[in-house]
């Protein structure tokens, strides 16, 4: 029969379980990071407690096996091993997370910009327009409660669904010849 010090096992399963689930997080965190959803200073709290409890079980067999020390003295060798591994963790996690691409616009964010009618918009039906975004042009279809014709210029009012809403931004033009009045 196999003899092994309790210690040493204690050791062996939170090396064996934290690494693996570290791993598992690391490979998954979209899915783990949806259900624990908490952050120190923008990492995830689980890799920074994985680590710590797979380098605990690391250090506390560093110190049974090497220094030959046992009960307190290896779990304090464990915890200090445990701390060491959490903050290397945190400052890779953290690099990790600074290189991260900010969150891409979304149609809501263009409220309120220009956009250059591409395919004229019928009222109330859907035509093209082009709104220039994070120094790029983008093409959206786009809804009005009147006609607006190709070319013209138009503010972008809200979002219905995966389209936007516009308005002219010119008065329509029979209003305009109106009220400057022409000396006939």
């Amino acid at each position: 029969m196999i003899d092994i010090p309790v210690e040493d096992f204690v050791f062996v399963v939170c090396t064996l379980v934290g690494g693996g689930l570290l791993l598992v997080t690391v490979l998954v965190d979209d899915v783990l990071g949806a259900v624990f959803d908490f952050d120190v200073g923008g990492v995830s709290l689980m890799p920074l407690l994985l680590s710590f409890v797979s380098m605990f079980g690391v250090g506390g067999l560093f110190a049974t096996r090497v220094l030959d020390v046992h009960g307190g003295q290896a779990a304090a060798w464990g915890g200090g091993f445990g701390i060491v591994g959490l903050l290397i963790a945190y400052f890779i996690f953290s690099a990790l997370r600074r290189a991260e691409a900010p969150a891409p616009f979304s149609t809501s964010d263009l409220v309120g910009h220009d956009a250059y009618v591409q395919v004229g918009i019928p009222a109330g039906r859907y035509g093209s327009v082009l709104v220039k975004a994070e120094g790029q042009t983008h093409e959206f279809s786009a809804t009005a409660g009147t006609d607006i014709p190709a070319g013209t210029v138009t503010r972008v009012t809200g979002v219905g669904g995966t389209g936007l809403i516009v308005e002219s931004k010119a008065p329509p033009a029979a209003e305009t010849a109106q009220e400057g009045g022409t000396d006939a």
